[in-house]
């Protein structure tokens, strides 16, 4: 198990659903052995396959161990708190989570929503100096990996400001001197990326799952603890970053030439960069700014956030504690100046030949056999084919193709089987039967199956006397035989068992006519040897009583005479 990128799979908890490849729009997942993975350097860290994954094999790197490391170092270790907060911790205010992360050891919380009140003022300062043309926000690291890997064509268009976490960060240590590290507390996965990557200025991501399963094992109930001071300062219209829009609206100057939008998924930011004519904006001599997030609804609606985070009730408590202003014109003492540099993965395109031997090893021969379904988790057959040749998909992830294969082989099973084989529904109507099923019942069904070639849609109860076995498998289950079954002339061994509860059943039906009759006929025979051989016995027992009986009236003869001679002698 690989859990040292920010996003990572559990897998033995991994089943094999390609939920994770249907949602992911990097296509940035590997299966190997049914089992998927992600792949780092195609990997944005959106954690949309944590949020989708239906069997919580996705995870979210802890980092718990680290933060208590830094903890226990002796450093003052200060807290950078993602707004989107409100949408986690319920009826708890910032000042109390503030005062229940100090019970943890960290000296101090900020807001990040500060940072992002010095990013907008920098946006703004930018915009206005800016030619006319499209330029995207750089407040969300998963957008800005996004656009470098995938859309590079796009990477000159992004904001040359750091994101709001980096800004809060270095305003944190710039204003209170002994704020050794500094630690994000918030809903993202991609912020971990930021720190692995500028640990100088951030030390370490948490999410907020992770914080409160801390909280729990430390009894600390943050509704319960009072208030803290933020530091160096609590946050105002920032605090509007967490929702779709709300950067944009911390921009927005009036008679400023720039026009706003806000785009949120990943999936619709790409329709926008791909479908877009930049051109068209630029020769208008207008402005467009594009608030690029990569969770749908925006941050509230974060990977290591509850469903039902990003509704109207957390909204409207984000506005109430947010200031309405611009955050232009607000002075930012500290560089958070950055560039971003076009960083696309190693690809290699596959030929047109290769991609048809791809499909052909899964049975797609044309056009015809693409079905596109997106079973396998992509788009089209053919990205499917593309997978496979670099190694990210296997061919049993193409349900179709699985299907015809266990068609066939079962198809080959019940023909080839030697005894007869039906599968009925509830119905009691033939599903796919076997021509030895057909013999069985003889008459007008092996008639028919000689004709069409299949019995399907013909009910059962019109071509054999049990179907009682079928009706009691389908209503209770399990399996029933029964041995011996006169059917007409001949005698049955009947196994009727259950396929799919209470919709399916199929029967196992052997003619063991020839055998019983055959076994008949050796028992006749034994019982007429043993007959012969009572009757010899009988015989000889009788004969044998006559002899007896014989000699004892001659040796009763000769006594007698015997005893006459010994008295006249006397």
């Amino acid at each position: 198990m690989d859990n040292h990128f920010p996003v990572y799979t559990t897998p033995n908890e991994c089943q094999d659903c390609y939920k994770c490849v249907r949602h992911c729009d990097c296509k940035a997942i590997q299966i190997v052995n049914a089992r998927a993975a992600v792949i780092p350097e195609l990997c944005v860290s959106c954690g949309e396959c944590v949020r989708v994954c239906p069997a919580h094999a996705k995870k979210i790197r802890s980092d718990l161990s680290r933060v208590k490391f830094l903890l226990a170092s002796g450093e003052k270790i200060y807290v950078s708190l993602a707004p989107s907060f409100v949408g986690f911790f319920r009826n708890v205010s910032c000042r109390q989570l503030a005062a229940a992360l100090m019970k943890l050891g960290f000296a101090g919380v900020g807001e990040t929503a500060v940072g992002a009140q010095l990013v907008s003022a920098k946006c703004a300062e930018f915009l206005a100096e800016a030619p006319a043309g499209i330029y995207v926000s750089s407040a969300c690291p998963a957008t800005v990996d996004f656009i470098t890997k995938y859309h590079s064509e796009w990477v000159p268009s992004i904001v040359p400001v750091r994101s709001p976490v980096i800004a809060h960060a270095r305003f944190l240590k710039h204003e209170i001197p002994n704020a050794d590290k500094v630690v994000f507390i918030g809903p993202c996965a991609a912020k971990k990326n930021e720190a692995d990557r500028s640990a100088s200025d951030l030390a370490l991501a948490l999410t907020f799952p992770v914080i409160a399963d801390w909280f729990e094992a430390e009894n600390i109930d943050p509704a319960s603890c009072g208030e803290a001071d933020l530091v160096p300062c609590a946050a105002e219209e920032g605090r509007s970053y967490s929702l779709e829009g709300g950067m944009n609206d911390t921009i927005r100057r009036p008679g400023d030439n720039v026009r706003y939008i806000a785009v949120s998924g990943l999936a619709d930011l790409r329709r926008v960069l791909e479908k877009f004519d930049r051109t068209a904006v630029s020769a208008s001599g207008q402005k467009l700014f594009i608030e690029a997030l990569a969770c749908p609804g925006g941050c509230v609606n974060g990977p290591a956030m509850p469903a039902g985070s990003a509704g109207a009730e957390t909204a409207w408590e984000t506005f109430r504690i947010s200031s309405d202003r611009s955050s232009a014109g607000r002075p930012v003492p500290v560089n958070i100046s950055g560039s971003y540099f076009a960083s696309p993965p190693a690809t290699k395109e596959p030929s047109e030949k290769e991609i048809r031997s791809a499909l052909a090893s899964v049975g797609k021969f044309g056009r015809a056999d693409e079905l596109n379904c997106g079973g396998c988790g992509y788009n089209t057959c053919r990205e499917f084919a593309r997978a496979m040749l670099s190694g990210k998909a296997e061919s049993a992830m193409c349900l179709s193709y699985l299907r015809k294969i266990s068609q066939k082989t079962s198809t080959a099973l019940i023909r080839y089987i030697p005894a007869g084989v039906v599968i009925a529904d509830e119905k009691l109507q033939v599903i796919e039967c076997n021509r030895h099923f057909a013999e069985l019942c003889g008459g007008e069904t092996l008639e028919a199956f000689n004709t069409t070639g299949s019995l399907t849609g013909g009910f059962l109860e019109t071509m054999i006397d049990f179907t009682d076995l079928f009706e009691e498998v389908l209503a209770k289950g399990g399996e029933l035989e029964r041995f011996n079954q006169v059917h007409g002339k001949n005698i049955y061994n009947i196994s009727v068992f259950g396929i799919t509860p209470g919709r399916t059943a199929g029967a196992v039906i052997q003619d063991v006519t020839r055998s019983e009759v055959r076994r008949e006929q050796i028992a006749e025979k034994a019982r007429e040897v043993i007959r012969e051989n009572v009757l010899t016995v009988q015989k000889i027992a009788r004969d044998l009583g006559e002899h007896m009986a014989k000699t004892e009236i001659l040796l009763d003869e000769v006594a007698g005479s015997y005893s006459g001679s010994d008295e006249n002698a006397r």
